[in-house]
């Protein structure tokens, strides 16, 4: 029995996935905006594992580029041909000659699998020579049953197609989730054998294994949602949904308002604090914190946007990365703000696009004003000074700065900077035809009755 207070996980992650019937492999599809080989990794290091070995697939190189990526090449070991979960595991041995603790393995494919859930199994771990996490199945279908006596301690883990019907009546099931200490899991991998009907090395006769020699293995219990597996989009789309629900409700018991939760979408680090309000249809992609007191309103899409307390979104704003939103400021209906920081107090509240640029404290931006960003190669910054008045229908052509205290005429074209608190328009000046309306009318209308007599 070990009590070795390091930790390690070896993520398995060499799927074919096939029946997610995409380009992409399966663990690189998302969940709340992540990864699932991303959200694998995230609950490891969140439980501060030393060691962190993704196992992949030659089939799928993207899935090793995308963790050498992140962990480095000595941690991203290839299952080179596939022969089961058991021969997947003993594929990180060598990455793990050196290390001396515990061992969990873990699933990128189950994306639910967070390090609350990690921790449940390493603390048994250590108290325990070899540790598996199980679930209360509603369905227990086609899952490994765990046959449990006394405390937990675990006999075996039965494949359903070689239970008995005694057996199947048994509810409690096999994560695929264990642990133990490192030179104990790996010198029971070597004795797996392939002797079954899949010719596979399989990680459940570990147990079987640590029983013969006399090692007590055990169980422990998490919910069945947090161990499901996504094989599917149909099933992507499940664990995206008990995700969301719990984000959801975990903001909401913290103190945030949300008139119709089950519309408001999070991603993965959305970061909401105590007393703001979310409005229905509201999307919160990656890279987004709000502060106390703003509201989001209605149909509004926020991505890589800090937002400050007091503010008001939306409806229908789209806040795109580097949009930073300071205190009290106002972004209304069909506003799109893009690298633009807005001063507190400061307005854009109808139809306008702010991209590239800073906005002063208490300026104001009138409706269907253009920050003209973009000349085809480079962009350029525009720079609107405090208390400005920008006009309605304004093209601000950048690089350009309003001077503060500055207004623009609506219907300009600013091209020139205008200094402080100084008028500029640029426009052509009106000119009017008196009776010219009338006659063109009447001229169309003798038109048309000649028309219709020819």
């Amino acid at each position: 029995m070990s009590h070795n207070t390091k930790r390690a996980a070896v993520i398995l992650a060499a799927g074919q996935g096939t029946r997610m019937k995409s380009p992409v492999p399966k663990v690189l599809h998302t969940v709340a905006g992540r990864t699932m080989l991303d959200l694998a990794i995230d609950a490891a290091e969140g439980l501060g594992c030393d060691r962190i070995v993704v196992v992949v697939g030659a089939h799928s190189p993207q899935v090793g580029e995308t963790a050498r990526a992140r962990l480095g090449v000595e941690n991203v070991v290839i299952q080179d041909p596939p022969l089961g979960t058991g021969h997947a595991v003993l594929a990180a041995k060598d990455a793990l000659a050196d290390f001396d603790g515990q061992v969990v393995v873990s699933y990128a494919d189950c994306p639910l699998i967070d390090t609350a859930v990690l921790k449940t199994v390493f603390d048994l771990a250590d108290t325990s020579d070899l540790a598996v996490l199980g679930f209360e199945a509603a369905d227990p279908g086609a899952y490994g049953r765990l046959i449990i006596e006394g405390d937990n301690d675990l006999s075996a883990i039965v494949e359903a197609k070689e239970a008995s019907p005694e057996q199947l009546a048994i509810t409690a099931c096999n994560s695929g989730v264990l642990a133990a200490d490192r030179a104990t899991l790996f010198s029971l991998l070597g004795e797996v054998t392939n002797a079954n009907a899949k010719g596979e090395y399989y990680l459940t006769d570990v147990v079987g294994l640590a029983k013969g020699r006399g090692l007590k293995p055990k169980t422990c219990f998490v919910a069945e949602d947090d161990v499901i597996g996504v094989n599917s989009q149909a099933e992507r789309a499940v664990a995206e949904g008990i995700w969301q629900t719990r984000r959801r409700h975990e903001l909401m018991r913290d103190g945030v308002t949300m008139t119709a939760p089950d519309t408001v979408f999070l991603s993965w680090d959305t970061q909401i604090a105590a007393g703001v309000i979310v409005e229905p249809n509201v999307v919160f992609a990656e890279g987004v914190s709000v502060e106390s007191g703003a509201v989001i309103r209605a149909f509004s899409h926020l991505e890589g946007a800090k937002v400050g307390a007091g503010a008001l979104i939306g409806p229908y704003a789209r806040l795109r990365p580097g949009a930073e939103i300071g205190k009290d400021v106002h972004i209304g209906n069909f506003v799109e703000v893009k690298n633009v920081r807005m001063g507190e107090g400061a307005k854009a509240n109808h139809l306008s696009y702010l991209g590239d640029g800073e906005v002063g404290a208490k300026a104001n931006i009138g409706a269907g004003t253009i920050f003209c960003n973009y000349d085809g190669f480079f962009k350029h910054k525009t720079i609107v000074g405090e208390n400005a008045f920008v006009g309605s229908n304004t093209a601000l052509v950048a690089p350009v700065t309003i001077g503060a205290g500055a207004i623009t005429g609506s219907g300009s074209v600013i091209v020139q900077d205008v200094p402080a608190d100084a008028l500029a328009f640029e426009r052509a000046r009106q000119t009017e035809k008196p009776g010219w309306a009338k006659a063109f009318r009447e001229r169309k209308l003798a038109e048309k009755a000649a028309l219709k007599k020819g």
